[in-house]
């Protein structure tokens, strides 16, 4: 790292960790009491997008004539219920901001009618009072706010869902920005919890989407990724992991953690605020190379996804920052310090993807589509039954049609390609063979918002020229490392090889004695097309018994009055209609 650093402190720049809590800290608090009126509109809420559900997916679709009118408006009705569940989320803040966040990069499970309505959701509400922040800080230390910081500034720097930033100084007179979480936030969270439980138990009746995914995993996973973000000593220790990784880079800096002034509620760290990463005016004025600052930028999220398997899950232009140093006179640009803050959301990629994940950004680097695929495959991504063939042609085409487009290019192209696809892959689309676990969702969410970021400091940038280099960098790596692997697959084959004389004896052996037989499975494609006749089918057969019942019944109650067969025969039209509900 370089020792020109203006402002920033050296004195805290890397730690072991916290030290023991001060004595002043306040006791761990008891679980939240949940708030029960906001709970309640929360689950009144939810409960109509679940009738809604019930009757335009269920019943309604089912009908002959009316399934069709429904299936037309059913991304309308999605679009719709996503645009009321963000104004939803903006009116009433706390876990809602993140929960639209969290589905917005559920590509796997949402159509992207859904995903693009929520991803505009900004986790900005209105500021606590200056009283209330300080009063946190009070009960978190022991002793009055002031005798904690000797300024604290009464405008915050931002304000998020769960917690807001404010600029202050030390008793020493170094300054600081302090982090300090909103009063109640602890029943707030888990009110919002609660209700989000309870939609998603009401969504494992719906088998459209409980035999894609996990509810109950998924719930698990977003309750505590939220619930993390509370633990002001988890993000700090995040940041320090972080910088760890990243010390030898010297393009990159993390705030140093200031481990006596903070707490599970409070985290206090080094001021390190420069430009903003989206200031280009800024940028230029100060003389560095925006396609540097956009090559270092994705360079250092390749090293954190593939090589460091830790992410910094929220790189919005708030959290990241372009410090310029001392010109080199003898240099045609400014040297500059990419800056990381909050480290409340991260991204660990789990070991079992660790090896698929390198093969992916192997494939991508070289365009080898099988090698792609096969990656989807080790790692677990892929549905059962999903079409590999396809997919590898899809990539293929991709690889021919993006290969090569600048960033400042790459909206427009993917926009008209996506509807390329929509149509000449709409099986593929309509599947969606794919589902993601939570971690990975974070990383390529990251990256999505990165994407936009490079865009903005370069529209020339190449994403294919800058990942050729750390996929050849990875492929020389494992080879290095899998010399073993190498060794094991050689006696494989040779066991193979050793082994076949014996299974050729014992195939023509069976020939000769006729006992020879093959199996034959249909093809993906033609599997789910039987499949949609037979379910065809069986809706046909369960509307025509339904309204035949209900004909025989109205019809002989006209004529015989009520009693007799007629009452019988309504009852088992209303029972195979309930039936018919229950088939999928």
């Amino acid at each position: 790292m370089t020792d020109n650093i203006p402002r920033f402190s050296r004195r805290q720049r890397r730690t072991n960790g916290p030290p023991p809590p001060p004595s002043g800290l306040a006791a761990p608090t008891a679980p939240a009491a949940v708030d029960r009126a906001r709970y309640l509109r929360l689950v009144r809420f939810f409960a109509g997008v679940f009738l809604s559900i019930i009757w335009w997916d269920l019943i309604f679709q089912r009908i002959p004539i009316a399934g069709g009118v429904a299936r037309r408006n059913r991304l309308a009705r999605w679009r719709g219920i996503a645009r009321r569940f963000r104004s939803l989320a903006v009116r009433y803040g706390g876990v809602l901001i993140k929960l639209g966040q969290f589905l917005s990069i559920r590509v796997d499970l949402l159509p992207p009618e859904v995903t693009i309505e929520l991803a505009g959701l900004q986790d900005e509400v209105p500021a606590e009072t200056l009283a209330d922040v300080q009063a946190v800080i009070a009960a978190e230390f022991g002793r009055p706010a002031k005798q904690v910081f000797a300024w604290l500034s009464p405008q915050p720097a931002a304000a998020a869902s769960l917690a807001q930033v404010h600029a202050a100084r030390l008793q020493n007179g170094e300054e600081v920005v302090v982090k300090v979480q909103r009063p109640r936030i602890e029943a707030l969270v888990e009110t919002d919890l609660a209700a989000i439980q309870v939609a998603a138990n009401w969504l494992k009746l719906y088998r459209t989407i409980s035999r894609r995914v996990d509810l109950d995993r998924l719930y698990r996973e977003f309750a505590m990724t939220t619930r993390a973000e509370l633990d002001f000593i988890a993000e700090g220790r995040n940041a320090e992991r972080f910088a760890a990784d990243f010390a030898a880079d010297p393009h990159i800096y993390i705030a140093a953690v200031y481990w006596d002034y903070t707490t599970r509620r409070v985290l206090t760290l080094e001021n390190v605020a420069s430009l903003k990463i989206t200031d280009v005016a800024a940028i230029d004025a100060a003389g560095i190379n925006r396609s540097e600052v956009a090559r270092v930028l994705y360079d250092t999220y390749l090293e954190q996804i593939f090589i460091h398997n830790f992410v910094h899950a929220d790189p919005h232009p708030g959290n990241l920052f372009i410090h310029p140093l001392d010109r080199d006179p003898a240099g045609a640009a400014t040297p500059f310090l990419l800056i990381f803050v909050d480290f409340g959301m991260v991204a660990v990629i789990p070991e079992r993807l660790r090896a698929s994940l390198r093969d992916y950004v192997i494939g991508l680097g070289t365009r080898d589509a099988r090698r792609i695929v096969q990656a989807y495959a080790d790692s677990g991504l892929l549905l059962p039954g999903a079409d590999r063939r396809r997919l590898e042609e899809v990539h293929e085409v991709l690889f021919q049609r993006l290969g090569g487009i600048k960033m400042g290019q790459l909206s427009d192209v993917a926009m008209e390609q996506a509807r390329m696809l929509m149509a000449e892959y709409r099986d593929l689309v309509y599947e969606l063979p794919f589902q993601f676990p939570t971690d990975l969702l974070f990383a390529m969410r990251a990256v999505a918002i990165l994407s936009g970021i490079a865009t903005a400091l370069d529209p020339e940038f190449d994403p294919w020229t800058a990942t050729l280099p750390f996929a050849e960098r990875l492929a020389a790596d494992q080879l290095t490392h899998g010399v073993r692997g190498w060794l094991d697959e050689i006696g494989a084959l040779v066991g193979l090889v050793l082994r076949l004389p014996s299974q050729l004896d014992r195939l023509i052996t069976q020939t000769q004695r006729g006992d020879l037989t093959t199996q034959v499975s249909l093809a993906p494609d033609a599997a789910k097309m039987l499949h949609r006749v037979e379910q065809s089918i069986d809706r046909l057969t369960w509307a025509v018994l339904t309204v035949g019942l209900l004909i025989a019944g109205v019809a002989l109650r006209a004529v015989e009055g009520p009693g007799g067969l007629s009452t019988p025969l309504l009852v088992a039209a209303g029972l195979a209609f309930l039936w018919g509900l229950t088939r999928r």
